[in-house]
């Protein structure tokens, strides 16, 4: 708008509506040195004092995001692990959702990079396949058009939030680690919020560097969904029983096995291995259907991991279900502590 006067004119400047304030969570150990996460933030493509960076240090990823949480002063909140690489212009990409009031989350798959040692990229493989983690296969790669959804398919190290919603309800559960924000996912769905996946909100982010690690997480995966299944049982979470079923099928034919002919017909022992051949069946399918996608050597590599991924993700959930959790009344609280790091 300008006004004209006899002198100069004066010239007024209409106010534009800025961009939300968005706080970038990152958990990393308080020893980790080169938090890869941190650079990756600072390049995000949005207005720098429209932007803050938290980084929380601690042993408990749970406690140090809900620490961050309280802290922050954006109105979205966008949560990364330590190694989780964003494209520049993630946080445009998500604008049009939080433009519907009822959308309190956004999420997006974690890619292995093609700059991967190729052992990674097996368990890449072994990640998106349908057998080994049925709709949970969209955190690990690209699925479909975009979507609302469900914690099936999102996963906390690539997640945009409103701050406000997830402080109404408590913040994540610090019982759980992981599974804290499926947990949370499933109480915001109730409340009648809107989760979406959108396989274009991707980051870069590298699996588990040796078999033994690899393993290790899957039965760390299934210790986590059993407890969460304690803390917050849903009709969801009927199908993550299955893996725990199947390993006490296969211990019971085990047990015909070793009982020998004398004690079980082999009628008997012919019904008992039908569910068996099937399921190798289905691992046979899947294999050539990997070898489709991802080429003949990583499927063949990968496909011992598809029974190696029930009967750990099994293994762990038979001990969550079974071993006491952990309290949340704990009169030592884990030690957080956070860093702005908003500067270059």
């Amino acid at each position: 708008m300008i006004l004209l006067f006899d002198r100069a004119p004066v010239v007024f400047t209409l106010p534009v509506n800025q961009p939300p304030l968005v706080s970038i969570i990152i958990a990393a150990p308080p020893e980790m040195e080169d938090v890869q996460a941190l650079a990756a933030a600072r390049d995000l493509d949005w207005p720098a004092d429209r932007k803050e960076i938290i980084l929380a240090r601690g042993r408990q990823p749970s406690a140090q995001r809900n620490a961050a949480l309280r802290a922050a002063r954006g109105s979205w909140v966008y949560f990364l692990d330590d190694d989780a690489l964003p494209d520049a212009g993630i946080l445009h990409h998500a604008e049009k959702w939080f433009s519907k009031p009822e959308v309190a989350l956004i999420g997006g798959p974690n890619l292995c990079p093609e700059s991967a040692p190729w052992l990674e990229k097996v368990f890449s493989v072994v990640l998106g396949s349908w057998l080994a983690f049925g709709p949970s296969r969209a955190r690990y790669r690209q699925t479909g058009k975009p979507r609302y959804s469900s914690e099936k398919e999102l996963i906390l190290c690539n997640t945009l939030a409103r701050r406000d919603v997830l402080l109404a309800f408590g913040g994540f559960n610090e019982a759980l680690y992981p599974n804290e924000e499926n947990a949370l996912m499933d109480d915001l769905q109730k409340a009648g919020h809107l989760l979406v996946y959108d396989p274009g909100f991707f980051v870069h982010r590298r699996p588990r560097k040796s078999v033994g690690a690899f393993l290790k997480m899957l039965r760390t995966y299934g210790r986590g969904r059993a407890e969460q299944f304690r803390l917050h049982p849903t009709p969801g979470s009927i199908l993550n029983f299955v893996p725990p079923l199947f390993c006490l099928y296969g211990a019971l034919l085990a047990g015909l096995v070793l009982s020998g002919p004398r004690h079980v017909s082999p009628f008997i022992m012919n019904m008992a291995a039908i569910p068996l051949a099937v399921y190798l069946m289905a691992v046979l399918a899947q294999t050539i259907s990997n070898m489709a996608a991802n080429g003949v050597c990583r499927a063949c590599a990968a496909a011992p991991l598809l029974p190696a991924c029930h009967c750990l993700y099994g293994i762990g959930f038979w001990i969550g279900l079974l071993t006491p959790l952990n309290s949340v009344k704990n009169p030592k609280a884990p030690s957080v502590s956070l860093e702005i790091k908003n500067q270059a």
